[in-house]
């Protein structure tokens, strides 16, 4: 459920990668608009790929729940869910390689002030829901509780950096964690063997934390900074693809939308098709994980996958301020709503 340990390296190729690819698939431009069936008649359907940040989990229930419900059939699509190749799923969209993908507010600021032409397309969650989490035997009531513990991550500066943020915030001083790499660990392999906390999304291993019966003190990040309530996942797509075809965006997420409508309405139906579409995930943490979840998709929002330009511009700002990226992000070219269906 966390991003890609790659996000970093695989943003650094990017630009090699669209220079060598430079062009989208043809399948992605030719014209295929219209419903499955009309008239009696039916129409051939168009394939389009989609590429997850990482394995399947809640975080997409909402493609599932499309695919299987016939919401992109009723749009002329059949979408393929593909698990992220060697160069991750940032990569696969900026070169055209696939049309839409799962990224992360963080890494399509990082591509874009590089070059790199993702474009947001829908907040698949209205609100952050990672932060750093630990055992409770670890005492880690407040962000100065992390000096003199070990932190165990994936190598990013930006988690040093949200670290920083808010244990200035309470008084405490980041020099004084011990910050090391968890490599392939997974969380509860990790804290009972050389971590005391970690950065997790709490939809997925917090709750699966609360199954195992091992409590954990969590602390959101977005409870300390307005600026670090960013979006985490979004969907994204590329300049090119804007451009060339923008009515297959729209019919994407028409039926894109639908799907986690769905998944808001009916969280343990919408778990059950995940399961029979992924059935080696857990079931008991993907129920779980979907209950928790489903009301986190639109949250306060008017519509489901709607961004607002404040939630850009405060996360690049304070991206900016940190030293992560090297110059300011124009906000306003890094993300549209102008795909998404209005409300009816």
């Amino acid at each position: 459920m966390h991003r890609s340990k790659w996000v970093l390296l695989a943003l650094s190729c990017l630009l090699v990668i669209i220079a060598g690819c430079g062009k989208a698939n043809n399948a992605n431009t030719s014209a295929a608009n219209g419903n499955a069936a009309t008239g009696g008649q039916t129409k051939e359907l168009r394939d389009v790929k989609f590429v997850l940040d990482w394995s399947p989990n809640t975080n997409h229930t909402g493609l599932y729940v499309a695919q299987a419900k016939g919401f992109y059939e009723e749009e002329g699509l059949k979408l393929d869910i593909l698990l992220p190749g060697s160069g991750g799923a940032d990569a696969m969209v900026a070169s055209g390689e696939v049309p839409f993908g799962i990224s992360y507010q963080e890494s399509v600021t990082q591509g874009r002030t590089q070059g790199v032409p993702l474009v947001s397309i829908a907040a698949v969650i209205q609100h952050n829901t990672s932060g750093f989490a630990a055992p409770v035997d670890r005492s880690i009531k407040a962000p100065k509780d992390f000096e003199g513990k070990t932190y165990g991550g994936w190598g990013s500066p930006v988690e040093e950096a949200v670290m920083k943020s808010i244990m200035d915030i309470d008084g405490g001083d980041v020099n004084k964690v011990k910050i090391i790499n968890m490599g392939e660990a997974d969380f509860f392999t990790a804290v009972k063997r050389d971590i005391d906390f970690a950065w997790i999304f709490y939809a997925w291993t917090g709750i699966e934390a609360e199954l195992r019966g091992e409590p954990l003190d969590m602390l959101y990040v977005k409870d300390y900074s307005d600026k670090l309530d960013y979006y985490t996942p979004v969907i994204s797509t590329n300049e090119k693809q804007i451009k060339d075809d923008p009515e297959l965006i729209k019919a994407f997420l028409r039926a894109t939308s639908k799907g986690y409508q769905y998944a808001i309405q009916h969280p343990e139906e919408a778990a059950d098709i995940l399961l029979n579409a992924v059935p080696d995930l857990d079931k008991d943490l993907v129920i779980a994980s979907q209950k928790w979840l489903s009301p986190k998709y639109q949250d306060d929002a008017a519509r489901w996958g709607e961004q607002k330009q404040s939630v850009w511009q405060n996360y690049s700002d304070w991206m900016y301020e940190k030293k992560l990226i090297e110059k300011p992000l124009d906000a306003d070219a890094a993300f549209t709503n102008d795909f998404l269906p209005e409300n009816k």
